[in-house]
């Protein structure tokens, strides 16, 4: 049973990378054009998303 949790586990997993991997180019590309506006509140809230992708990704990627 424990063999099968954790092979859907990786299933999902593997679905979900290329997800939040497009989620981060997409959040990039936003960060840059705030970056280029020096639009503050958008740098920051883009930090933070940004923050919590990475943090998803490294989770996805043990």
């Amino acid at each position: 049973m424990k063999q099968i949790s954790q092979t859907l586990s990786r299933k999902d997993a593997e679905r979900r990378i290329p997800q939040v991997r497009h989620a981060i180019d997409q959040e990039l590309t936003l960060l840059h054009k705030a970056l280029i506006k020096k639009d503050d509140k958008t740098i920051h809230q883009c930090k933070q998303k940004l923050e919590v992708l990475r943090r998803e990704m490294l989770l996805l990627e043990i």
